[in-house]
């Protein structure tokens, strides 16, 4: 039968349409199921542009780069070492004569210079305000060696130490007399020998030979650290040099100049003692322990002129040495120092 021109047109026309329906799946990518996923490419973050190939990361997995901001509020920061305890050792008292009255303290010490605190007292177990005559002082001076002697302390185990800066003052020298009448031996100290026995007593040996110590006193300060098998010290203004009309501005400028003569390799961590580096640590100490780590100087708050004065000295010597780990040690004292010297 001949096909007449409409009929191949409707052929025609069939054909097509089923092709087209055959040849859909290939044309989508895939069946129906996929068909209807997205094909939006994905986003750079960070950026406007589009990528095919652009992998997001999950933010979980994005490595922070912030840091603290200058100011914020510091945490307590721990020291956290444990000196090795004495073997079979003797007790051993020592006092020093200070400008307004004592500081004293019993330690239990070893042949190897191991050594752990009995008793301390700063400062506040003699003041000088009552000792007006020789007969009041000589008084003051049996009640208080007794109270030592009650601890155990062996009279020819006693020894005196007057320190640098109190060898000034008047009532120290009547003081020292006193002492050697009742046949005590009275030891005067210099600046130097001041900074070398306190960072024998208080710089741990693991830190002997990367750390240095400084000891804020009221009429002076020290600064001392080991160089090739020898201590080093320099002395620098006291927390109370306004009492001479120094201003705070010069003992700054002169505390950053000497204090950088500390060399770069004993800067790891700055061991401090002295009465204002106590009264800042006392302000966030955690309970009894023997090493409090201070804030920076900028933390805290003056409560008077000598602590002002005191946050001075600290803030130049944070400053010029770049050292931000200053470690308080409330059993050490440079008269532990002097003990530790003595050949017994």
């Amino acid at each position: 039968m001949k096909i007449k021109p409409l009929g191949i047109i409707v052929v025609l026309l069939i054909i097509g349409v089923l092709g087209y329906f055959a040849l859909k799946p290939r044309l989508t990518g895939g069946n129906a199921d996929t068909a209807t996923s997205s094909t939006t490419s994905p986003s750079i973050p960070g950026s406007n542009q589009t990528s095919d190939n652009a992998t997001e990361v999950p933010a979980a997995t994005t490595p922070s780069t912030t840091t603290p901001a200058t100011g914020t509020t510091e945490e307590n920061r721990e020291f956290s070492y444990t000196p090795e305890k004495p073997q079979n050792g003797t007790l051993r008292g020592v006092v020093e004569v200070g400008a307004t009255g004592f500081n004293s303290f019993v330690i239990n010490m070893d042949r190897q210079k191991r050594w752990e605190i009995v008793s301390k007292d700063f400062g506040e177990s003699l003041a000088y305000e009552g000792l007006a005559t020789t007969e009041d002082i000589r008084a003051g001076l049996k009640k208080y060696l007794a109270a030592m002697f009650d601890k155990g302390v062996a009279n020819r185990n006693m020894h005196f130490v007057i320190s640098s800066g109190a060898q000034k003052a008047p009532k120290t020298a009547i003081i020292s007399n006193e002492l050697k009448k009742m046949g005590y031996v009275v030891n005067n100290v210099t600046a130097e020998q001041e900074g070398k026995f306190g960072f024998s007593a208080t710089v741990p040996p693991a830190f002997a030979d990367n750390s240095f110590l400084v000891d804020i006193g009221s009429g002076n300060t020290k600064i001392s650290w080991q160089e090739n098998g020898r201590l080093q010290s320099i002395e620098l203004p006291g927390a109370k040099y306004y009492e001479k009309g120094t201003a705070d501005e010069q003992v700054y400028n002169q505390v950053k100049t000497l204090a950088a003569k500390v060399p770069q390799n004993k800067r790891n961590v700055g061991f401090i003692l002295g009465g204002v580096p106590f009264t800042l640590a006392k302000q966030h100490r955690q309970g009894e322990e023997r090493y409090t780590v201070l804030k920076a100087p900028g933390a805290y708050q003056a409560a008077d002129k000598k602590m002002a004065s005191g946050l001075t000295i600290y803030k130049g010597l944070a400053e010029a040495t770049s050292t931000d780990t200053f470690v308080f040690d409330w059993d050490a004292n440079f008269t532990i120092g002097f003990l530790l010297s003595l050949n017994q």
